[in-house]
């Protein structure tokens, strides 16, 4: 029997369609995470503004929040988190436009990549969270408890918050903002520049940082809980 490029087969007898699933098919693998980015149609933006400049979803399992923001210094502009971006002492620093993603249920960072030992702070170095800036992607940050994402869909979580609030961008969606974009596919989410070939992908269960240079794949499992 020949190669047929898709899944199903119809025909046609007595005037009736049959599709039945064709056996030497085999789906393609998924595109990597910056090809997805690049290929995939980017989405009207219209329904996912959150605030000034903001773009941000949710994807269609509850898992992933995203946020197409901006930053001044470590000051993120979040519309489902309290912050300080628009304070006054924060005025002075450069703004410059991130991506921003948590997770629900995550892996651990590995530890190539904790970048930060939280030295006299009293935090741990903690997964569940991704920022990409125009030039870097890193995955993990200093913080004693919970995500609002995992506060609110986690194991424990409520169910109702900010991001209960917020569009879910289906599978395939691809969001743009200030040259940065996101897209929600392989159960996760892909977010990059893709013109500086940096970004990262996360998922419940792995995350991978893409840079320049080359790719850090993280594949541990996740856990329940990231509490402390």
């Amino acid at each position: 029997m020949a190669l047929v490029p898709v899944a199903l087969l119809s025909m046609t007898l007595a005037g009736c369609s049959v599709t039945v699933a064709d056996p030497e098919y085999t789906a393609p693998p998924p595109l990597p995470s910056l090809e997805q980015l690049k290929q995939a149609p980017l989405t009207d933006p219209a329904g996912f503004a959150a605030g000034e400049d903001v773009l941000a979803f949710v994807t269609a399992d509850r898992n992933v929040v995203c946020a197409l923001t901006s930053a001044r210094g470590p000051h993120l502009n979040l519309p489902y988190e309290t912050n300080s971006f628009s304070d006054s002492d924060n005025q002075k620093l450069a703004t410059v436009p991130v991506a921003h993603c948590e997770l629900a249920v995550y892996p651990a960072p590995a530890p190539a990549d904790i970048g930060d030992d939280c030295s006299g702070t009293g935090l741990g170095y903690l997964g569940g969270a991704a920022l990409l800036t125009p030039s870097r992607a890193g995955y993990g940050e200093c913080r004693s408890g919970v995500t609002q994402m995992e506060a609110e869909y986690g194991p424990m979580g409520t169910r109702n918050g900010p991001i209960s609030k917020l569009p879910v961008l289906p599978e395939g969606g691809n969001l743009e903002r200030n040259g940065l974009r996101c897209s929600a596919y392989r159960s996760g989410v892909a977010c990059g520049n893709v013109s500086g070939g940096v970004g990262f992908f996360i998922s419940r269960d792995h995350y991978e940082l893409i840079s320049a240079s080359g790719k850090n794949v993280q594949t541990a499992p996740a856990e329940a809980s990231k509490t402390p």
